[in-house]
């Protein structure tokens, strides 16, 4: 079977809201760039905050560690938590759309889903397994139209579909209290321990200096925040 693509999407708020908006996602929430990682910056951030998006590049430490967690979780998997969603990503370049749809769908509890493309998706999805979800996507027409329309609205010119991109975007959330770390190229979804709705922003801001610290002479990180839009 061929391999499929897409274009890459780039770490933008504005044009990332208008793809949630367009799938069907409510409006009560927004993403937001978070500036930084201190708790100083951090208080001011509206609340609540329901997860991070963290853009990295696929350095080779990363490699390195990824490759290492998964040896360690093949011989000691964790048990995911009650609820959680995870899907495996197999369509190149939509690890953007994949920790989207892991930020939200696992707080549709608080953010509401409108009739549209995503709660489609997400009817069909939420009983599959994790590569089942991954393939699912592949042909999902609607959800791939929206993101191609949307891909080339960034503020950089966008890379053509097959082109090698060497950043990837994984997704931060509260999942039964657990920190989720949730990427679609790993073979496990990654729990960094517990956490809480008071707690999550700082937590998940620590998980964030752990990749930062892997790559310390690299600046191309990037944090955005699934915030209520409502609370400034």
């Amino acid at each position: 079977m061929a391999e499929k693509f897409v274009i890459p999407m780039e770490s933008n708020p504005d044009v990332l809201n208008k793809f949630l908006a367009k799938i069907g996602v409510s409006e009560d929430f927004k993403l937001i760039d978070v500036y930084g990682l201190e708790s100083d910056t951090l208080d001011f951030l509206p609340k609540p905050i329901v997860a991070f998006i963290l853009l990295f590049p696929c350095s080779s430490n990363y490699e390195n560690h990824r490759k290492e967690e998964d040896e360690e979780l093949k011989a000691n998997p964790s048990k995911a938590p009650e609820g959680l969603f995870y899907m495996k990503q197999f369509l190149h370049n939509a690890c953007c759309t994949i920790a989207l749809f892991h930020a939200v769908l696992n707080n549709t509890n608080t953010i509401e889903l409108k009739d549209g493309a995503l709660k489609n998706f997400y009817e069909k999805a939420k009983d599959l397994s994790p590569e089942e979800r991954g393939h699912l996507l592949e042909g999902d027409q609607d959800i791939i139209k929206i993101h191609q329309s949307l891909a080339v609205e960034g503020q950089t010119e966008a890379p053509s579909a097959e082109e090698n991109v060497l950043f990837h975007f994984v997704a931060l959330t509260n999942v039964g209290d657990n920190l989720m770390e949730l990427d679609g190229r790993k073979n496990f979804p990654i729990n960094h321990g517990k956490t809480s709705t008071e707690t999550f922003v700082n937590d998940a801001a620590a998980v964030c200096k752990k990749f930062m610290r892997r790559d310390e002479k690299e600046l191309r990180f990037t944090v955005i925040a699934l915030a209520a839009s409502g609370e400034q």
